[in-house]
C-alpha cells in the first residue's frame, strides 16, 4: 500500500497562487495515476487533475483548466498540484490519491477508483 500526505494550503486572495504538495512512502509501484480532489462544505468530492506517474500524461476538471497544473517529480515521490488564479469557487478541502493499479484514463476523476487517500490540505480563497 501507499501512505499519502498532502501539504501547501492556506489562504489566498482571489487571483494569487498556491501550490500543494503530495508526498508517496510505503511500497513501490511501476505506474500509478495521481489523483488531486477536492471537497467544498455540503457537496460532492470532485476530481480536479490527475497524472500518470509512469509518463506523464494529465488530465483537468474543465473548471481549473488553464488555471491550474499537476506535475510529478518521481525521484521524490511527489506530485504538486499549481493552482494560479485562484476565485473564491475553488475553496475546498484538497485531497490527494493513488490508483495502484490503473486501468484506462476515461474515469479519473471518478473517487471510488482510488484505493489511497491523504488526510487533506484545506484551501481557502478570499474575495
Amino acid at each position: 500500500q501507499v501512505q499519502l500526505v498532502e501539504s501547501g494550503g492556506g489562504s489566498v486572495q482571489a487571483g494569487g497562487s498556491l501550490r500543494l504538495s503530495c508526498a508517496a512512502s510505503g511500497s513501490t509501484y511501476s505506474n500509478v495515476l495521481m489523483g488531486w480532489f477536492r471537497q467544498a462544505p455540503g457537496k460532492e468530492r470532485e476530481g480536479v487533475a490527475a497524472i500518470y506517474t509512469a509518463f506523464g500524461a494529465t488530465y483537468y476538471a474543465d473548471s481549473v483548466k488553464g488555471r491550474f497544473t499537476i506535475t510529478r517529480d518521481t525521484g521524490k515521490k511527489t506530485v504538486y498540484l499549481q493552482m494560479n488564479s485562484v476565485k473564491p469557487e475553488d475553496t475546498a478541502m484538497y485531497y490527494c490519491a493513488a490508483d495502484l493499479y490503473p486501468a484506462g484514463a476515461s474515469t479519473w476523476s471518478v473517487p471510488r477508483r482510488y484505493d489511497s487517500w491523504g488526510q487533506g490540505t484545506q484551501v481557502t480563497v478570499s474575495s
